[in-house]
């Protein structure tokens, strides 16, 4: 994936702290197997307990790997000849056939884009490279206002039109990036290809996105801390313990520049093509699918403490909001969170 991932990556492994408990396993439990690699340009960590004729009869590293290789072969854009990278190259008007895989990605972004009002949105690139958070390097001071009139001529979802597997740019320079869908896809195809195993207790992690399933064999589940979102130090904010669900953490609060005593965010609002600038710093989604939770996430992000919520509570989507204040930080459940974790204060 491209430089850009490894940084947006990172901020995900950072803004979620994987406290994992192993008890001691009696002897008549499936004792744990860890699979661990690089993928997407960052890391995937997997944590299972397979019974031991799942084990001998499957090599499971090169199933995990198998499958995020290949999504990595298609929609890499570190990869000249992956699927993505040959959208990027086509011109406004060439129908490009893409794979399943590629059109349920384009799918669900097509979907949170138009859901969003434009607030999700993988063509939004070129305006993080113009503001100095891609792969094009820093900037010390904010772009031109013509300039950034300029990018956001093609910049948008809506310069797509995707009729079955065939997918048509309508302008030369739109540029798709999955840096915010693919790792959550990712852990959702090494879930699926686990559970075909009928493995179903495990814990699918890539790049800070992750699945959970089923719990240890002694019946603990998975805990999984939601960290503070503090930039000089590691602390936790909340524990969760999720059941058969997806979740993803979004935060803005360590990848900035400064200029003239004012702040400007590694996350870009493509609806105005500059840095957010309101005060909610992490954003923390559960949902079945790991490319929904992975990508809302982003989306909400960009919203804002109140539009996200709103968007949270009639969508029914569990989610934890961190917002910054004069005090400190506070913490917002929405209500489907709070009926998944009832016990957590915030």
């Amino acid at each position: 994936m491209t430089r850009k991932q490894v940084v947006l990556t990172w901020l995900a492994l950072i803004g979620l702290a994987i406290l994992l408990f192993f008890p001691k396993q009696n002897e008549d439990h499936a004792q744990p197997v860890l699979l661990q690699g690089k993928t997407m340009g960052t890391t995937f960590n997997i944590k299972l307990y397979p019974t031991q004729e799942q084990l001998a009869s499957n090599n499971l590293f090169e199933l995990v790997n198998g499958e995020l290789e290949n999504v990595n072969s298609l929609m890499s854009t570190y990869k000249p000849d992956s699927e993505l990278s040959l959208l990027n190259k086509a011109k406004a008007g060439e129908s490009q056939l893409l794979s399943g895989d590629t059109i349920a990605v384009l799918n669900e972004s097509m979907r949170l884009y138009n859901e969003s009002n434009g607030a999700f949105d993988p063509t939004v690139g070129p305006m993080v490279n113009l503001w100095g958070f891609g792969p094009d390097g820093r900037v010390v001071k904010q772009p031109e206002q013509e300039l950034i009139e300029q990018t956001r001529n093609w910049v948008g979802m809506d310069l797509l039109a995707i009729a079955g597997n065939s997918v048509t740019k309508a302008h030369d320079d739109l540029y798709v990036d999955f840096s915010s869908i693919a790792k959550g896809y990712g852990v959702d195809q090494v879930a699926n290809a686990l559970e075909k195993l009928g493995i179903f207790d495990y814990l699918v992690e890539v790049g800070g996105e992750m699945r959970l399933s089923g719990s240890k064999p002694n019946g603990e589940k998975w805990a999984v801390a939601i960290e503070k979102p503090v930039s000089d130090r590691r602390e936790v904010q909340l524990i969760v313990r999720p059941v058969n669900l997806a979740m993803a953490t979004s935060g803005d609060y360590r990848n900035y520049f400064e200029e003239n005593g004012v702040r400007y965010s590694h996350t870009i609002d493509p609806t105005t093509g500059k840095p957010i600038t309101h005060k909610l710093v992490s954003v923390t989604v559960m949902h079945p699918s790991a490319m929904t939770a992975d990508a809302a996430a982003t989306m909400l992000n960009v919203m804002g403490p109140e539009k996200a919520m709103e968007y949270a509570e009639r969508t029914h989507l569990p989610v934890y909001l961190i917002v910054k204040s004069d005090q400190g930080f506070t913490g917002m459940m929405s209500s489907e969170f709070k009926k998944l974790f009832p016990e957590e204060k915030g």
